[in-house]
């Protein structure tokens, strides 16, 4: 065989190897920083669309798409965990999740038990009770009523200082059965909440009524020993509304630019 032949078959061989051996090793990094990724364990509880619900078999909605806006401006890999909802805080406390991200209100009772971001929406509570009621006509009128809401939730703390027995359900999805089959006579629940609801077909049945309660506002929620993480998501939140993300979220989910 040609010597030239040979010396140039080798040198070939040789770049190969050098080729090979590198594309291992960038592989191989690229698989070590994924599996160096921090993992924020976010909990919510998936039955209060449109801020979370599951959607085949998929966990969807708000609060979904922007934890994941806020886990990607800080580095971390989003895990989901799903819980009744008036075991977040429990769970937040103990060490099983990282951040609440369920259209949870930051009220003062709750503060004191966890770190809350900045307010990131603004709604309220409402009244929806079956088109043929004419007796309820909002909060002003559930005394002595029998009035579903979700354990845990301001809703039922509201139905319960207007007056009525409150029947708490685990989801909003039961609220919503019973409140249809006639076993309770309304529901208390975020207007959101019900407007998503009834635009998804439930106003053949069911109506909202009366003026809403204004609320103090939904933010996500870490645990009080991890004040650095509180800043990130806080941080990650700002520059969410200024790059438009948080926005065109807003628009996505609600149907409107937020009103802030």
């Amino acid at each position: 065989m040609n010597k030239k032949y040979v010396a140039v078959a080798a040198a070939a061989m040789a770049a190969m190897v050098l080729m090979a051996g590198c594309g291992t090793s960038s592989q191989s990094e690229s698989k070590d920083a994924a599996k160096d990724q921090k993992t924020l364990i976010v909990g919510t509880e998936p039955t209060f669309p449109p801020f979370e619900f599951t959607e085949n078999e998929k966990d969807v909605g708000f609060d979904i798409d922007l934890s994941q806006a806020v886990c990607d401006k800080i580095g971390y890999k989003m895990e989901i965990k799903n819980l009744g909802f008036d075991a977040l805080i429990p769970a937040l406390r103990s060490g099983q999740i990282d951040l609440i991200a369920a259209g949870m209100d930051a009220t003062p009772e709750r503060k004191k038990q966890v770190g809350f971001t900045d307010v990131y929406f603004k709604g309220g509570y409402t009244i929806v009770v079956r088109k043929d009621n004419t007796d309820i006509t909002g909060y002003d009128s559930i005394a002595g009523k029998t009035v579903g809401a979700q354990v845990g939730s301001k809703a039922a703390d509201y139905a319960g200082e207007h007056g009525a027995t409150v029947k708490q359900f685990d989801t909003n999805s039961q609220g919503w059965m019973e409140l249809e089959a006639g076993t309770c006579d309304a529901v208390s629940i975020d207007k959101a909440v019900a407007m998503y609801y009834l635009k998804q077909g439930g106003d053949a049945k069911l109506k909202i009524v009366g003026e809403p309660i204004l609320s103090r506002g939904v933010a996500m929620a870490v645990s009080l020993d991890k004040p650095e993480l509180l800043e990130q998501v806080n941080n990650a939140l700002k520059e969410l509304k200024a790059d438009g993300t948080y926005a065109n979220l807003y628009k996505k989910w609600f149907g409107e630019e937020p009103k802030e």
